[in-house]
């Protein structure tokens, strides 16, 4: 029997969406669903980082590590507006530990009793080395080592620190990931319907029967397979809406991030080791902000909404600290945001040890399911590469596509951000320096489609303030499934951090209306 879609997707985070996008252009019918905004939860949450997982390497992951490293440049050649290569410095002090029970710690605790669960600096060397050269890294620079008591980046951090590691790894707006490659998959046909529940997916004669359910109103779709990347609540999923039984789970673990008033001014970031054995980053953040992040905690109830509590905020406060000169206080916070990640629950026995790498769960007995447990937000396109290549023996589809194939707005090369500025700059002279550039990091290419004909900026129509124009928001409602001022200001922008409650909520009137 015909039905509507080849493959109905449910969840509208970056797995969902990658794998709408690679269906999509694979030239399968696509549907997808997703309750909230899209990348209303765990996608929008993260570090903001392409990144192999340097710290991975002590829990001896290295082909999840290898992976992440060769994808990290596939990434970055096909999306050069919303991602750009960082440095990353790392200070080296002797007291620097372990976390207790990686398999590091424990082989060295064997042969180096001595070491009492110190990291010594060999070990990370030889860290780096591996993070360096596993991934067959093309862009990206090495490794070298810094004397901070020389260099501008040693310059906020306490004189105890007088070496430092200084590598690459990539930055990335994760929300607007997630939506380009909604809109890719839309314009190859894909089907997105954001602020929809499934209501129910049952098996009937041989395809699926989803029902789902916007503003109140139900309809009913039929689709030959059925993918379940519902992130957090996969497992609700599976059996509460598909009424599947199920051994395989997720973990879910509470990552909570504050951003205060800059902290340092340079543009490269800094990855702390604590004394416990953890670790955060300090990350330039919207040219005037820093991002301090991440913690590692369990999670138990979906129903209670991810935040950054007094204690997260103190421990990451406590945790620069320890090396910046100037504590960091709760008197520096701007902004917390807290996400769940749904981590594959393989037995670990920490939140911080519990594996990143995902699971591809196929039940073909029937109408084929695909669950996705777990995954990392550097690992998508692979992850979603994958999942077509469990599901299109079953489906059709033609074959993998995506490895060179750049996101909307970012035809152009990894490097040539600054010339796309200026030109900008030069073609359309009303705009602010800033403005031009958080205009090309947002949309890249596309920058010149939102500014149109425009000779000033009153012809971009309404001013909401912190250079959003009528003529943006009017762009993100139409092309980017934007409904809200929060949508707006938080998920395809983080303008919210500069405008004013009583100017988001002029935003939020004018887009209901």
């Amino acid at each position: 029997m015909a039905t509507d879609f080849d493959l109905f997707i449910i969840g509208g985070g970056i797995n969902g969406c990658g794998i709408a996008r690679d269906a999509a252009g694979r030239g399968l019918k696509v549907g997808l669903a997703e309750m909230n905004d899209l990348a209303s939860a765990t996608s929008s949450a993260s570090t903001k980082l392409f990144h192999g997982g340097l710290r991975y390497l002590e829990f001896f992951e290295f082909g999840l590590v290898r992976k992440a490293l060769i994808e990290r440049e596939v990434l970055l050649r096909n999306m050069p507006h919303i991602s750009w290569p960082m440095r990353f410095v790392l200070p080296y002090h002797p007291d620097m530990r372990f976390e207790n029970d990686t398999p590091t710690s424990r082989l060295l605790s064997t042969v180096m009793p001595w070491m009492k669960g110190r990291r010594p600096a060999w070990l990370i060397r030889l860290g780096l080395f591996m993070y360096d050269n596993l991934g067959g890294r093309k862009i990206l620079p090495a490794t070298r080592v810094v004397d901070l008591t020389r260099r501008p980046v040693g310059a906020p951090l306490k004189d105890k620190f007088k070496q430092a590691y200084e590598y690459s790894d990539c930055w990335v707006e994760d929300a607007r990931l997630v939506v380009l490659n909604a809109r890719d998959a839309a314009e190859h046909g894909a089907r997105i319907m954001t602020r929809t529940k499934v209501i129910s997916a049952d098996r009937v004669k041989g395809h699926w029967q989803i029902v789902t359910e916007t503003n109140g109103k139900q309809s009913t779709h039929t689709a030959r397979a059925l993918v379940n990347a519902g992130g957090p609540w996969v497992e609700n999923v599976v059996r509460q809406v598909a009424h599947q039984n199920t051994s395989e789970g997720v973990r879910l673990v509470r990552g909570s991030h504050i951003v205060t008033k800059k902290l340092f001014d340079h543009d490269k970031a800094y990855f702390f080791q604590g004394e416990d054995g953890r670790i955060i980053f300090a990350i330039p953040y919207e040219t005037d902000f820093t991002l301090i992040g991440t913690t590692d905690q369990e999670h138990d109830d979906l129903n209670t909404k991810p935040v950054a509590t007094e204690a997260e905020q103190d421990y990451l406060c406590a945790f620069a600290s320890q090396y910046f000169e100037k504590p960091v206080t709760r008197d520096d916070i701007v902004w917390t945001y807290s996400g769940v990640r749904p981590l594959y629950d393989d037995g670990a026995k920490s939140a911080t040890a519990a594996t990143r790498d995902y699971v591809l769960s196929l039940d073909d007995n029937g109408a084929p399911l695909l669950n996705v447990f777990g995954g990392k937000i550097t690992t998508y396109r692979k992850l979603a590469e994958n999942a077509l290549g469990k599901l299109t023996p079953l489906i059709g589809g033609t074959s993998p596509w995506t490895e060179d194939a750049p996101l909307p707005g970012g035809n152009f090369k990894v490097g040539d951000r600054d010339r796309l500025v200026s030109d900008l700059l030069a073609d359309y002279p009303f705009l602010t320096p800033a403005w031009a550039l958080r205009l090309i990091k947002g949309y890249g290419t596309e920058a010149r489609s939102i500014l149109g004909d425009a000779k000033n900026s009153a012809d971009l129509g309404r001013d909401f303030g912190a250079t959003l124009t009528e003529a943006e928001v009017k762009w993100l409602m139409a092309r980017e499934y934007a409904k809200t001022a929060e949508d707006v200001v938080w998920r395809r922008s983080k303008l919210g951090l500069r405008l004013t409650p009583d100017q988001i909520a002029a935003l939020d009137a004018h887009m209901a209306g």
